[in-house]
């Protein structure tokens, strides 16, 4: 489900608001467990230097991810969930 720019420019106003950059992020998503979608995911945060963990649903069904990362400003922030928005069924948290 894609987030509409009124939900992005309110989300940025916060994060100036309540950070000092650069920061730590921490990002929840989660995903289906078949398509590879954990993979997809974990490719946007590549080289990065995020620790990136994952846990699957009691069910095996879906697949929760945490990425604890250093990022530098708001934009950047943002620019991560718009890229992850891309993969289909995924839920941001």
């Amino acid at each position: 489900m894609k987030a509409g720019k009124e939900f992005y420019d309110k989300l940025k106003k916060q994060l100036e608001e309540t950070t000092v950059f650069p920061s730590d992020y921490l990002y929840k998503f989660i995903v289906a467990s078949d398509d590879n979608n954990v993979a997809k995911v974990q490719k946007i945060f590549d080289n990065k230097g995020a620790v990136i963990k994952t846990r699957k649903s009691k069910n095996g069904t879906y697949n929760s991810i945490s990425i604890m990362i250093k990022v530098s400003s708001s934009e950047e922030v943002i620019n991560h969930y718009k890229e992850a928005e891309k993969i289909e069924g995924i839920i941001s948290l």
